[in-house]
């Protein structure tokens, strides 16, 4: 996983592929988190994985195969909010907490079919979707 080097940037190379296509800020903000977390927490790589997830699900969501900064920082879903001992599922990515339209243009974006007649609920899911086939393609090719 990640370390940052001698100018604070993540090797790219370490780096989960969703992020490798994405920003430099989101990359180093996984890579700062992960590797602050992996000090506090014993070398616990899953721990500091999920830590450096949620640190960037704060700023980014997922879109397709990468991650974009988000219009407003904060929780990203129901899980994000209540913390580690949620019981509520996490999004995966998704921004599920921002508007009803903007979660229909990320469907736009996406192509996803029969957006115009979903609800806020089932635009998270088929963002979900459609985020991890197209994460799935990116890794295949």
């Amino acid at each position: 996983m990640p370390k940052t080097g001698k100018d604070d940037h993540a090797r790219k190379d370490e780096l989960p592929s969703t992020l490798q296509r994405s920003e430099q800020k989101a990359q180093d903000t996984f890579a700062k988190t992960y590797d602050s977390a992996m000090a506090s927490y014993g070398n616990d790589e899953s721990r500091a994985a999920r830590t450096a997830f949620a640190a960037l699900k704060h700023s980014y969501e997922k879109v397709g195969d990468h991650w974009e900064a988000k219009d407003e920082p904060g929780p990203s879903d129901q899980h994000a909010e209540e913390g580690v001992n949620s019981r509520h599922p996490t999004a995966g990515g998704v921004d599920a907490n921002a508007p009803k339209k903007h979660l229909y243009e990320r469907a736009r974006e996406l192509d996803i079919k029969g957006r115009s007649t979903m609800d806020k609920e089932e635009l998270v899911r088929a963002l979900q979707k459609a985020n991890d086939a197209a994460t799935r393609r990116a890794r295949e090719g």
